[in-house]
């Protein structure tokens, strides 16, 4: 199967809003692996890795639920970081 990583950044109103928890529901419905964290500049960034489809699925699934909060998204293919076997939250 093909897998990828994409490192994304959400800018706008994505902190105090359920955001991080709403990205690891949808990530862990698409078992998928990395994390999401909040940044000290009021942004979010994810890691994501996984088949192809289901990173797209899953960044469709947070788009959609946070339609009007999300206001720059910044999506990156990096490589894969083998040390995710699941999707956690960090801090």
């Amino acid at each position: 199967m093909d897998r990828m990583a994409k490192y994304v950044v959400f800018k706008g109103r994505v902190q105090g809003v359920g955001f991080r928890y709403t990205a690891h529901r949808s990530a862990c419905r698409f078992e998928l692996t990395g994390f999401v964290r909040n940044l000290g500049d009021g942004s979010v960034e994810m890691l994501i890795q996984g088949n192809p489809d289901d990173l797209d699925e899953c960044l469709a699934d947070i788009r959609d639920s946070f339609e009007g909060y999300i206001k720059e998204l910044q999506v990156h293919e990096v490589p894969e970081d083998p040390r995710y076997k699941s999707f956690v939250i960090t801090y």
